[in-house]
């Protein structure tokens, strides 16, 4: 978990309390060691946040005090409603499913008439859920999880022409373009990156290798050779 959500859900445990909250209970709840919750409600103390309370005993947010939810203006909101349709409507599941909780959880807190807002937006994106389409946003899911395990795939690809080949990559990035998604990867064939369509895989097998970043092949040297250079598409 990143600090900053930490700190965040630090300041949301204890909005709303009465009684102080043990140190201990929230280390569980964070999954932390009791020092870290220690250091971070210093760092909040300091920061200005108006937390009282000291180890051993609990902490509370000073009576009167309460910190506002986060909020957004109408046109904020109308872009975090359109942008999770979007997801849901091309994403794999996993993220559609995590747009939607965050939404969800955004909509909780705001007042009656950005709610009605969200509601009425009138910028739609379509979801169909055919077979064909939910094996697609499978596909995402797996090759999203695959980047974020840094997973060696071993790709059977077919090229614009149909033409088919096996290839090692170290995947690093899905991007959208509008109606397609690309995979950007490091392609262990052609020592260089590649882009490669999801919708031309025509099988995914795991090589049970990891690989860790390396400078010259990493996400970084991939944007910056992206930059230069479009037409590496598979």
């Amino acid at each position: 978990m990143r600090r900053a959500d930490r700190l965040f859900l630090i300041i949301h445990a204890l909005r709303g309390r009465r009684t102080a909250l043990p140190a201990r209970n929230l280390a569980e709840t964070l999954g932390v060691s009791l020092r870290t919750v220690y250091r971070d409600v210093a760092d909040l103390q300091l920061s200005g946040v108006p937390i009282e309370g000291e180890a051993g005993v609990g902490y509370v947010l000073r009576k009167g005090s309460d910190i506002p939810p986060l909020m957004f203006t109408a046109d904020e909101l109308e872009s975090l409603v359109v942008g999770t349709r979007f997801v849901r409507a091309f994403a794999g599941d996993k993220l559609a499913a995590g747009a939607q909780a965050a939404l969800l959880k955004i909509e909780a807190v705001l007042p009656p008439d950005l709610r009605e807002r969200a509601a009425r937006t009138r910028i739609y994106a379509p979801t169909w859920r055919d077979e064909k389409s939910t094996e697609f946003a499978a596909r995402i899911d797996r090759l999203h999880a695959a980047i974020g395990d840094g997973r060696v795939l071993r790709l059977d690809y077919r090229d614009e022409g149909g033409s088919a080949s096996l290839r090692e990559i170290e995947p690093l990035c899905l991007a959208f373009w509008g109606g397609k998604w690309t995979l950007g990867a490091w392609c262990r064939l052609r020592a260089d990156f590649r882009n490669f369509r999801p919708d031309r895989i025509a099988a995914i097998d795991e090589t049970g290798e990891r690989f860790a970043p390396v400078p010259g092949r990493d996400l970084d040297a991939y944007m910056r050779a992206m930059r230069v250079s479009y037409d590496g598409l598979e």
